[in-house]
């Protein structure tokens, strides 16, 4: 996931030379609408990851404070790749802080992974070959900084290949959905309401982060 800082498009738009396919999934992403604690925004793609890439960063905002953040890559092959056993792969980051009897349960990596295959599975998303890692890291602090209380965070990096719809295009709208429902999940946000699903729209500038 590192390579999703190298340099590419972050205008929020495919290029006009990528498939017809991949272009569709690209305007799908940018077309989602998310609950309004979630502001997102293109982000440079990856260029070594396949042909065709495109990401988008996010923030779980609550006030002045990020709750999570993450990114999330769309990668797009047009000869297949025998790892997807596909022509797309979805790959995300996704990073909070945590309390510390959350962090220290040690049921809490299952918990998180099990996070992300319940949202894909809510959307009744079809996907394949799903892999990733959590992690559980603690920060403590001494000489000048002893007196930051100690910290801890959760990442998750993972992937998966989304199932190709019609024309060959899979539904990038609600795989974005899930990731935003796993982001929230994260964060420690409720579920969302009727009147909470739909304010957000791409790109969204987020301001400074506060931690």
């Amino acid at each position: 996931m590192d390579d999703a800082k190298d340099s590419g498009e972050a205008d929020g738009r495919a290029s006009s030379t990528a498939p017809p396919v991949f272009r569709a999934a690209v305007e799908a992403l940018r077309a989602g609408r998310l609950r309004p604690q979630i502001e997102v925004e293109p982000t440079p793609a990856p260029k070594r990851l396949a042909p065709h890439a495109y990401a988008l960063e996010a923030a779980v905002v609550d006030g002045d404070q990020d709750l999570a953040d993450g990114r999330l890559v769309l990668l797009h092959d047009p000869a297949g790749h025998d790892a997807w056993r596909g022509t797309f792969r979805l790959v995300t980051l996704v990073r909070a802080e945590l309390e510390p009897e959350m962090a220290a349960d040690p049921l809490l990596p299952e918990v998180c992974w099990s996070w992300l295959t319940g949202a894909l599975q809510a959307r009744g998303l079809t996907y394949g070959e799903p892999s990733g890692t959590v992690t559980r890291a603690s920060s403590h602090y001494f000489g000048g900084l002893s007196e930051r209380p100690s910290a801890s965070q959760i990442e998750i990096r993972a992937s998966w290949t989304p199932r190709e719809g019609l024309g060959g295009v899979p539904d990038t709208a609600a795989h974005l959905a899930a990731w935003a429902d796993l982001l929230a999940q994260v964060a420690g946000l409720p579920p969302a309401g009727p009147g909470d699903a739909a304010v957000v729209t791409l790109p969204q500038r987020r301001g400074p982060q506060s931690r």
